[in-house]
């Protein structure tokens, strides 16, 4: 009888001796003709199509077994890098049905649409008949959509799906559909109508085209108003957002001047004290949060991976915000490392990323304070969270 101790990177089950079991939660068990035995951490999947949707991994344990899975990923993300583990406080778990951000595929069958998520390890598209992580919103527009990309997707096509939910409503982009004609901008214009979209914008293989935008579309961020890009980057959930920036403001503490890196919409600079630099490579995400945040923010267009900040300008600051992409930010990081003074607050949705950079951040002579897991992607094995690293002069001894 073998026993799942813990669950792996990408969600397996794993036994005391190292074997990876595929849907099976710590606390199970395996008797000897390999059958899984329910523990006290199995869960009912509450969707249909789990496990072959793509879209969760993890609907088979509580949310026990959940949150020690992600403080288990950023512990081994940072043992990988020869780093003790700090202190990990609780994570925080976003509940199902709260994504306001989604990116479907849809394929051409017949004269029927398929709609949902790939397949686990496959392009196979689950077509989606419920959906636990979606907002209401968002699953309101899957049943709709199928009846309008029926007319718009070529035959034996295959189109993408991208829905945001803004102020107004829900921005939705489609890409890889053809409607290029009369009825089909009529068509567009009665679906915005009919369902009170914010916007639709269509790609048609030359970058977006907005066909429906009755007024400017906006998302509010630390309390103002922003301009919303189409396609623009969000956090996954409100909720999980708010997790994410009461860490990034605890973190920050009663700096008088922030400099906030890979800034995006404005996401963290918007809610931070003092002033502020928000630094961002992505004009369309720059220039809005520049007319958002007039007086309070200074904006910078600057590429972090080219032009990196100097050791000498970031000194300057009380704190400095980091919220990279997956890649991390081992160029800026390695400047930053240099520079003594400022408080580092990293948001990261890449434990392993977050991991290396740290250990510069540390061989700078930084202590990581505390990280903050956050699972706003419920059920799946994403894992977002936010690190504090104290300044020398605060590192104790």
């Amino acid at each position: 009888m073998q026993r799942i101790t813990r669950l792996a990177a990408q969600g397996d089950g794993l036994t005391e001796q190292g074997s990876a079991v595929p849907l099976a939660a710590p606390g199970d068990t395996i008797d000897a003709a390999g059958e899984v035995r329910p523990g006290p951490h199995r869960a009912v999947p509450p969707c249909r199509h789990f496990p072959q949707c793509g879209g969760c991994q993890l609907q088979h344990v509580d949310d026990g077994a959940y949150a020690d899975f992600l403080v288990d990923r950023v512990i081994a993300a940072l043992h990988a890098q020869q780093i003790d583990t700090p202190a990990i406080r609780a994570p925080y778990l976003s509940p199902p049905r709260t994504r306001r951000r989604a990116a479907l595929r849809a394929e051409r069958q017949g004269r029927g649409v398929r709609l949902g998520f790939n397949e686990q390890a496959s392009r196979q598209i689950v077509d989606l008949a419920e959906c636990w992580i979606l907002a209401p919103p968002l699953w309101a527009l899957v049943a709709p959509l199928r009846t309008l990309l029926a007319t718009l997707l070529p035959a034996r096509s295959v189109g993408e799906v991208q829905m945001t939910l803004t102020d107004q409503g829900v921005d939705l982009r489609l890409a890889g559909v053809a409607a290029e004609g009369l009825a089909e901008a009529e068509a567009l214009t009665r679906f915005a109508e009919t369902h009170r979209l914010a916007r639709i914008a269509v790609d048609a293989g030359h970058g977006a085209e907005t066909r429906w935008e009755p007024q400017p579309v906006t998302v509010t961020l630390g309390g103002t108003a922003v301009g919303f890009p189409s396609g623009g980057f969000l956090q996954a959930t409100a909720d999980g957002e708010a997790a994410l920036v009461a860490a990034v403001r605890e973190g920050v503490g009663a700096a008088r001047t922030v400099a906030d890196l890979f800034a995006g919409l404005g996401t963290f600079a918007l809610a931070l004290p003092g002033r502020v630099l928000a630094a961002e490579g992505a004009r369309d995400a720059l220039l809005a949060l520049k007319a958002a945040g007039a007086g309070r923010i200074v904006a910078d267009h600057r590429d972090l991976f080219r032009r990196p900040y100097a050791p000498a300008e970031l000194a300057r600051f009380d704190a400095v915000v980091l919220d990279p992409p997956r890649a991390g930010a081992r160029e800026q990081v390695a400047r930053l490392a240099e520079a003594p003074g400022p408080r580092v607050v990293y948001v990261s949705c890449n434990p392993a990323t977050f991991a290396r950079d740290a250990r510069m951040l540390l061989a700078g002579g930084r202590r990581l304070a505390w990280v903050q897991p956050v699972g706003q992607f419920r059920w799946s094995t994403h894992v977002e969270l936010v690190g504090v690293f104290d300044s020398p002069a605060a590192t104790p001894g």
